[in-house]
């Protein structure tokens, strides 16, 4: 028998993941009725095609000395997650998180350990309404990547010698509508 242990915050991110994909389901069900008068229009097509790391780099400067310190450490940690994308082709897209950690000792202000990644993936978005794209690209594929990257973030904290450095998750689609909230102010 197997058991999934899932805390409240892991399932209501799922129960979002699933609203989200339900909800482009439905606008993309729609669009379809809409044009339903042409027996040839394509049916949309969203999936990742391929994961891959374009760079890593992990820096232990105060190692193998921070280990043998008889101190009690109070990590501070500053995260900067950057997003980007582009276009590969009329049918592909790559979207990329760029993660920079930098951990430290707040107590003496050593630094533990520097960490930056950037992950991406291929997105096939195959005849997937223009006006869709942009909401796909900041939202759906980093929340189908960023599992992925907070895995290998963990698993390389811990074979630079320290316990699992786990980030919290990531709600991008607050993320996203803040940034189109700003540039609707930026217009006005």
């Amino acid at each position: 028998m197997i058991v999934f242990t899932l805390e409240t915050s892991d399932f209501l991110e799922l129960l979002n993941s699933q609203f989200r994909l339900n909800r482009y389901s439905n606008i993309l069900e729609n669009t379809m009725a809409e044009n339903n008068n042409d027996v040839t229009t394509p049916r949309p097509e969203f999936r990742m095609q391929k994961m891959y790391i374009k760079d890593l780099s992990f820096e232990n400067p105060n190692a193998p000395q921070i280990f043998t310190a008889q101190q009690k450490m109070d990590p501070g940690v500053e995260v900067n997650l950057q997003l980007n994308n582009k276009q590969i082709d009329n049918d592909h897209w790559e979207v990329a998180l760029k993660i920079t950690a930098k951990v430290s000792s707040k107590d003496e202000n050593k630094v533990l350990f520097i960490l930056e990644i950037e992950h991406g993936a291929v997105f096939m978005l195959k005849n997937i309404p223009t006006e869709h794209i942009q909401m796909l690209l900041g939202v759906d594929c980093p929340t189908l990547l960023f599992p992925f990257t907070r895995q290998i973030v963990s698993q390389v904290s811990v074979d630079g010698g320290y316990i699992p450095f786990l980030m919290e998750p990531v709600n991008f689609m607050a993320l996203y509508q803040n940034a189109q909230k700003k540039k609707e102010e930026a217009k006005n």
